[in-house]
């Protein structure tokens, strides 16, 4: 049975050997964003006989034929994502290097919006946000306080009040 990317790959006329099609099946499996060396991992639990280098060309010509977008999520090393999986953006969490995809059209109405604002029609975008997964915060009662409070010091007193500085009509700075 063939698979997606090598779907895409006969679409676009290139030859595909038995290690190109083991290859392509893994992409095509791949739930996350593999870079070389889990792809070599992958593909040669399936095909001994794949080696790291044949990983390295078939990537290589995959990104020049639009198959696959290379991804850096900060990590120093590149990850692939197939070009079928449609248009959408990143979240990586940069405590567990989980990747989350998203679409988002109020981002994407915005994009447009600013490109247009600086006179030009968008022809892509690519968001990676970072971020912490923020835990639950203790709702207190003073969170909700109507009056202002100043910050308090280490020892948990009150800011000083700030002084009032007065000018002395005759001179041009503070007293």
């Amino acid at each position: 049975m063939e698979s997606r990317i090598e779907r895409m790959c006969v679409e676009l006329g290139l030859k595909m050997t038995g290690q190109r099609r083991v290859i392509a099946r893994v992409l095509s499996e791949a739930t996350d964003h593999p870079d070389v060396e889990e792809l070599y991992r992958r593909a040669s639990a399936i095909d001994p006989k794949v080696s790291i280098a044949t990983v390295y060309r078939t990537v290589r010509l995959l990104e020049e034929k639009g198959i696959l977008e290379r991804r850096d999520f900060g990590e120093g090393r590149a990850r692939y994502d197939p070009t079928d999986r449609g248009h959408h953006h990143h979240l990586i969490d940069v405590d567990t290097g989980k990747v989350i995809e998203f679409a988002d059209e109020g981002f994407e109405r915005m994009a447009r919006e600013i490109a247009e604002r600086l006179g030009f029609a968008l022809a892509s975008s690519r968001l990676q946000l970072f971020g912490r997964r923020v835990t639950a915060v203790v709702d207190t009662p003073a969170r909700h306080s109507s009056s202002a409070r100043r910050p308090a010091d280490p020892e948990g007193r009150p800011a000083p009040r700030p002084r009032a500085r007065h000018m002395d009509p005759k001179r041009t700075g503070p007293a």
